[in-house]
């Protein structure tokens, strides 16, 4: 770490050599839009969305390093020079032995628990997020959420991610040999963007041990979670990003990971882990599934996009300018009185629908509204993590998510103050009719994940 004194303004740590134009649409063009796409903001074209914060997956910048090694790679089917790379970065961040390329998380999730969960399994985490429920789900197993009881609140609880230990060790007790492995989602998506402490993580290690089971991490947002650390953590603030995501991994036995977040690529991800039996299932998975081991279904550009970019994610200039900015956000709406929850996560902003809608029920869906209201009135797409997303349950039958939120996710490297200025804008003028807001209709939901393809319409 620099002993510089810091200056109190935090700049964009980039200077842009490529520009996209944005597309400014009208109110009338937008509702047309939301008609066309059934209600559902997964369905509306990207042509007509000013400011995309649906996700930050995949849809963040490369650096012209990355473009610079893409036009190196390798493109031989087996053994190419650009896997070698990719396979060195990860296990040189990792530390762990057997590393398989995959086309982006889910499909790591999948192959990881065929090899490993059967009909009748438990697979705890602090939260699931949901492709890694509807994986587990799609095993007839039990995808058991354990988040930390600080992470029902809007305080400023530092770790809110944190998985409960007390539950942990007591349904490890209750259930011998139905426990095929516990998960920890850096940072904890569904549960705010929330980061997990490394002592949380050593604690769950230890149990974990205990009871004879392996631990994974979902590393999607490892890097943020570092970062957090760093910040929060007594003793880590004189540590570098990369040397608190090596001990992160150090306590684990294996990860999955979307390299379409803090991989800084536009695709790809990859599956880790130290168990040789277990990665002979993985990688046969792998070559039915996906591609052979040395692509599974990656171009080798993309894995050079996703070697350089691991490292690229771990850089403390733009960590601090990250954090930052969402934080920025937060901050002018928490003046306003925006119920949001706090503090704010490393890659989103995630708004309590609940609390600021709280005269539209749960099965009127108030974060699917508040997403609507917000994009209508900026052209600002955002997404529901509320009961369209989770209150689906296995049986065809609803019932109500623990929180009714909408998270705005920050592309990496994508957007610029006065973009962020603007989303503010929106989002005020947005809470200050929150009164005349009313709940969505589903008319057509999907059996899974319905969320993305679902069709809704707004309740008069």
């Amino acid at each position: 770490m620099s002993d510089e004194q810091p200056f109190d303004t935090i700049i964009e740590p980039f200077r842009i050599k490529t520009v996209e134009p944005l597309r400014r649409t009208t109110r009338a063009r937008r509702e047309e839009a939301l008609r066309e796409a059934g209600w559902n903001l997964f369905s509306v074209c990207g042509k007509d969305v000013l400011i995309d914060l649906l996700t930050d997956s995949g849809t963040g910048a490369l650096s012209a390093r990355q473009w610079g090694m893409m036009m190196q790679g390798d493109e031989t089917y087996a053994g190419a020079d650009s896997f070698y790379r990719f396979e060195a970065a990860v296990q040189d961040i990792t530390g762990l032995e057997y590393v398989i390329p995959t086309h982006q998380g889910r499909a790591a999730e999948r192959i990881l628990f065929r090899a490993m969960v059967n009909a009748g399994d438990l697979v705890l985490n602090n939260t699931h997020f949901d492709t890694t429920r509807a994986n587990i789900e799609y095993r007839d197993a039990e995808a058991v959420d354990i988040p930390c009881v600080e992470a029902a609140t809007n305080d400023d609880y530092p770790f809110k991610g944190n998985i409960d230990l007390v539950r942990l060790d007591q349904i490890l007790t209750e259930n011998p040999d139905r426990v095929p492995l516990v998960m920890i989602t850096v940072t904890n998506n569904s549960g705010g963007g929330q980061p997990v402490s490394l002592a949380n993580i050593r604690a769950a290690r230890e149990i974990c041990n205990q009871h004879d089971v392996p631990l994974f991490l979902d590393a999607c947002r490892f890097a943020e979670n570092a970062w957090f650390i760093h910040l929060r953590e007594e003793g880590q603030a004189n540590r570098t990003p990369i040397e608190i995501a090596r001990e992160m991994f150090s306590l684990v036995d294996g990860a999955t990971m979307s390299a379409k977040k803090d991989g800084m690529a536009n695709i790809g991800g990859f599956l880790a882990m130290n168990d040789s039996e277990i990665v002979v299932a993985c990688r046969n998975m792998l070559i039915l599934t996906e591609g052979f081991p040395t692509y599974g279904g990656l171009a080798g550009y993309d894995l050079e996009a996703v070697a350089v970019g691991l490292y690229e994610a771990l850089e403390e200039d733009y960590l601090r300018y990250r954090i930052a900015s969402i934080a920025y956000l937060a901050d002018i709406l928490a003046r306003e009185g925006v119920p949001m929850i706090t503090p704010p996560g490393g890659h989103a902003l995630y708004l309590d629908a609940g609390v600021l809608l709280p005269h539209i029920p749960w099965n009127e869906y108030p974060g699917w509204s508040l997403a609507i209201a917000i994009y209508l009135e900026g052209g600002i797409r955002g997404c529901e993590i509320g009961s369209v997303m989770f209150g689906q349950q296995p049986d065809g039958s609803e019932q109500a998510a623990p929180r009714e939120l909408v998270r705005l996710a920050f592309p990496r490297r994508s957007y610029t103050q006065s973009h962020v200025d603007y989303v503010a804008e929106v989002l005020l003028r947005v809470y200050a009719k929150r009164d005349e807001l009313r709940g969505m209709r589903m008319v057509n939901s999907p059996a899974v994940l319905r969320h993305f393809s679902a069709r809704l319409e707004p309740l008069s």
